[in-house]
């Protein structure tokens, strides 16, 4: 159990301090996981930005990912179970609030090139593992180095996931509960990260470089 984001990040940076002042560039999954990639940058002097991805949900639970969308690619599931206008139609709907989040984003700054670094992708937590799956295929396309998925909780199903990804060099996982049901539950506070609190950090954080 954590107490929060902060604690959950600080603690999630112990563990990749032997990334200190390598080629890293941290991207945290917005906007859950912007408060924690923050510390982890931090304390590996490291460039901060956010996975502009988001996953197309199944037509009948959104919740499970089928895929994931960025501004100019796609991922989908081998075993699609949507009609091709559904997910054209998810595609645009997307791409339309990523655009939105792109502007807000990035006002006063770019988007980091991760070329040839080694990318660490921060979440405050994953249940299913599709969603950051298809934003590591994403990543993927920018030609990192190496990827590396860091998270305080996730079940060991979705650990197994990652693990078995050809395109994850590492998992940093703090806990692997057996008794899973959401994220939020092994946090003490969990308050919504909103659009406007991901922006100030990263700007804040950017600001500061």
């Amino acid at each position: 159990m954590f107490k929060d984001r902060t604690e959950a990040g600080m603690l999630l940076a112990e563990k990749l301090l032997y990334f200190n002042n390598k080629n890293v560039a941290v991207l945290a999954i917005p906007r859950g996981g912007l408060p924690l990639g923050a510390i982890v940058a931090k304390a590996l002097n490291a460039p901060l930005d956010v996975a502009l991805t988001k996953k197309i949900g199944h037509p009948y639970n959104k919740e499970y990912a089928i895929g994931a969308v960025s501004l100019d690619s796609r991922i989908l599931s081998t075993a699609i179970e949507a009609s091709e206008a559904y997910i054209e139609e998810e595609t645009k709907k997307i791409r339309e609030v990523l655009a939105r989040r792109r502007d807000q984003y990035y006002k006063n700054s770019q988007p980091q090139d991760v070329k040839d670094k080694i990318v660490i992708v921060v979440d405050d937590g994953i249940a299913t593992g599709n969603t950051i799956l298809a934003t590591i295929e994403l990543v993927h396309k920018m030609k990192p180095a190496q990827i590396v998925v860091a998270i305080p909780v996730a079940p060991t199903s979705a650990i197994k996931k990652l693990n078995n990804s050809p395109y994850v060099n590492e998992v940093i996982c703090l806990q692997t509960p057996y008794n899973f049901r959401a994220v939020g539950q092994f946090y003490d506070e969990f308050d919504t990260v909103t659009d406007e609190k991901a922006i100030r950090i990263l700007e804040e954080y950017n600001k500061n470089l």
